[in-house]
């Protein structure tokens, strides 16, 4: 039985399929030529990341796909509605990428709130020549521990931002429309553990009392925050998005960024990716990254594995 891993696969995870009996083809197939090699090979599996689209038109032309897995969580790059209604099974890995996506969101935190990103910009350029007014430049940093953080979205990413969030002495409120209240447990390297009461707050309360706020949300059809949302911000927020491009309004964003209400953002994700706007892009108070929240070696490792997992109990092990 044949798998397209068409954006690639961790090698345990090549392994296990291997071992299990399944052939796993790790061919870049062009989109345009797609269909045609699942045709042509008699794929009975495909996965991907976000890169490859699973749309109508190439599940119309693949009529030997059984399974389309997702290595992550947001599954917006195909049409599972349709999908399951040809009888293909669709699955992602919710939980593999949590920790690293968490991790991003106060990498960006960190950076911003000390200027790390504007400083990596210029002292390359005129470190040497104005070293001290650079200095004064970045010198009214921040401090993240007693500060508040609003989290939007209370999922397992979430829940992992609040983690390190409580860990490094910050208050955490939470917004999730499907979520009123949660125990978080905090595990530490020797054994110990806490657990935390946390109650949801509404987004206006959120707003109003965030020091920082962090968007943890799946893929929605109209902004999470908007121009309405930031008017009821704390002036000189710092806002991060490692979610999904599309939930924060970028152009309420900059103007925000410009009166003063948001003192610096952090985008992992856009909106009109993967050709971000020039004016986010080239913006001296935005902290970027080319949507990497869960590339980790160490989350490709596990999405792999829980996908060859899901696979494998899905599909049967094949008779070798």
């Amino acid at each position: 039985m044949k798998v397209l891993a068409n954006d690639g696969l961790s090698q345990p995870a090549i392994d296990k399929l291997t071992q299990a009996g399944f052939e796993v083809l790790t061919t870049r197939v062009a989109q345009e030529q797609l269909s045609n090699f699942i045709i042509t090979n008699q794929i009975k599996a495909l996965l991907v990341r976000s890169a490859t689209q699973v749309d109508k038109k190439t599940i119309d032309a693949a009529p030997s796909l059984e399974l389309i897995g997702r290595a992550g969580v947001g599954m917006d790059n195909i049409d599972v509605a349709y999908a399951r209604q040809k009888g293909i099974q669709v699955v992602n890995t919710p939980a593999a990428s949590s920790i690293s996506v968490a991790e991003l969101v106060f990498a960006h935190l960190l950076g911003a709130a000390r200027f790390l990103h504007d400083a990596n910009r210029n002292m390359p350029l005129e470190g040497d020549q104005r070293f001290k007014q650079l200095k004064k430049d970045y010198g009214k940093g921040l401090e993240l521990k007693g500060k508040t953080l609003g989290i939007i979205g209370f999922g397992r990413i979430g829940k992992e931002v609040a983690k390190i969030a409580m860990g490094m002495g910050m208050q955490v409120l939470f917004h999730d429309k499907e979520v009123a209240s949660d125990t978080l447990d905090l595990s530490f390297f020797d054994g110990q553990s806490v657990s935390f009461e946390l109650e949801g707050s509404p987004l206006e309360e959120l707003l109003g009392k965030s020091d920082f706020i962090s968007l943890n949300v799946p893929a929605t059809q109209n902004y999470v925050l908007g121009q309405t949302e930031m008017a009821q911000m704390k002036k000189g927020v710092g806002i991060v998005n490692c979610a999904r491009g599309g939930v924060l309004d970028e152009v309420a964003l900059v103007d925000a960024l410009e009166n003063g209400i948001v003192a610096f953002a952090g985008l992992d994700v856009f909106e009109s990716e993967p050709q971000p706007e020039i004016r986010i892009l080239m913006h001296p108070n935005i902290s970027l990254s080319p949507h990497i929240g869960g590339a980790t070696i160490e989350a490709q490792e596990r999405i792999g594995l829980e996908l060859a997992e899901r696979l494998i109990d899905l599909l049967k092990t094949p008779t070798v």
